[in-house]
């Protein structure tokens, strides 16, 4: 099947052409039609396959065929999604498919100063792609207004609606009109979520192209079995073969991806590291020498799973496996996209035998054990525990502060919290 025979009309198929786009993937092959339909859709499929543009080129074809506007433009169809990175990345793929349309979009969040994004918006947009905190803060500044808004997308709709970001979500669903289209996607579709949006979603079609929550079949996984303590050796022991030209390596915490950064480094491995409490500008300075090869390794925490969009990403490392299961999923499919090989290596400990049991229970199967390497795990899962005994009712030490310099301002904490919502 081609992009023609889905009845895509022609500036579109010659922007898609000038991509490189040549067949649909088998999600854009069954979405298109639907939301060119006009029918809200719940779209299931695999990290990678396509998502973005099965939402994207029928908005733009649905939108080009609405009459003139007259006056100002007004929000026509909005995209919400969880984190920066994913919203930048959207807005990429719009501009690039309406790049012959009269269609204006623009992407907001938060983390960086309002200004720039408040000046588009006085000028009008027919697409907007936000992440919900700062929607939510523009909303009630009244730069936006949602009421001639037609299409609404949840993107990773299965992170929209989960308790982190339920409350916002729930807000905005009060502020869009009652009447319109409603798409949601997303990789994984947890039982509970999908009652959920059985309560937001009208009549809707279903495409899915994979299981649930199955990994891509291109992406090799393997298992490391590895006490805790050894684990950044291991990392570095793996990252000696040269040919891993290129590796994002995940963290569970932000302080443990900066520590990692900063020893990896020290091994004259490059690397840097990105998470919610750095910069906008400091994020996009990582990724940007990451795809560019400037750095060897990206160590990041789970804001990146859902966001990064790498062309040829070799390889994945889960330094510390997810707490939650599904995440796993999305954080493999940063490699093998579009078809493309990829290698996903996943490291264990005793203190996350739990956590394995869960990811292979979501996915259907066992991780291939790698036997051989030179930090095999000496702990078991009955030492931890004996350790957790022993230390349980110890008071714990606190470490003394190092002096500071300079006074710490007390107002810092709250305006970070501020500056880095969503």
């Amino acid at each position: 099947m081609t992009f023609k025979e889905l009845n895509i009309i022609p500036p579109i198929l010659n922007a898609l052409q000038a991509q490189g786009y040549t067949n649909p993937t088998p999600i854009q092959q069954q979405a298109i039609p639907h939301v060119l339909a006009g029918k809200d859709l719940l779209g299931c499929a695999q990290t990678g396959t396509g998502k973005t543009a099965a939402f994207a080129i029928p908005i733009l074809q649905l939108l080009d065929k609405l009459p003139p506007q007259k006056g100002r433009r007004t929000i026509k169809a909005l995209i919400i999604t969880p984190t920066r990175e994913l919203a930048i990345q959207i807005e990429e793929n719009f501009t690039a498919y309406a790049k012959k349309l009269n269609l204006k979009n623009t992407s907001i969040f938060g983390g960086v100063p309002q200004g720039k994004q408040t000046r588009i918006l006085n000028g009008g947009v027919d697409i907007l792609i936000a992440t919900p905190g700062r929607l939510l803060d523009l909303i009630g500044q009244k730069f936006i207004s949602l009421n001639d808004l037609k299409i609404l997308v949840l993107d990773e709709a299965d992170r929209m609606l989960d308790m982190g970001f339920i409350h916002d979500m729930k807000r905005i669903l009060q502020l869009v009109p009652e009447k319109r289209q409603t798409l949601f996607f997303s990789a994984t579709m947890p039982p509970e979520i999908q009652q959920l949006t059985n309560t937001i979603l009208k009549d809707p079609a279903e495409v899915k192209v994979a299981p649930p929550s199955t990994t891509v079949e291109v992406i090799q996984q393997s298992l490391y079995y590895v006490d805790k303590k050894q684990k950044r050796n291991l990392l570095v022991h793996i990252l000696q073969d040269e040919s891993i030209t290129r590796s994002l390596v995940f963290s569970r915490t932000k302080h443990g991806a900066d520590r990692l950064a900063r020893e990896l480094t020290k091994k004259n491995i490059s690397a840097a590291a990105i998470h919610g409490n750095k910069s906008q500008g400091a994020r996009q300075k990582a990724l940007k020498d990451f795809k560019d090869g400037r750095l060897r390794v990206l160590v990041a925490t789970d804001i990146a799973a859902r966001g990064i969009d790498i062309d040829e990403l070799p390889h994945v490392i889960n330094y510390e496996l997810p707490d939650v299961p599904e995440t796993y999923v999305h954080r493999i499919g940063r490699t093998g996209r579009a078809g493309a090989d990829g290698i996903a290596l996943s490291f264990c400990s005793a203190e996350e035998f739990g956590m394995l049991k869960d990811i292979q229970r979501l996915i259907g199967f066992k991780l291939p054990v790698v036997e051989e390497h030179p930090y095999p795990a000496q702990e078991t899962v009955a030492d931890v525990k004996e350790k957790k005994a022993a230390n349980k009712g110890k008071p714990q030490q606190r470490r003394r502060p190092k002096p500071k310099n300079k006074p710490r301002n007390n107002n810092s904490g709250g305006n970070r919290e501020r500056r880095n919502r969503n």
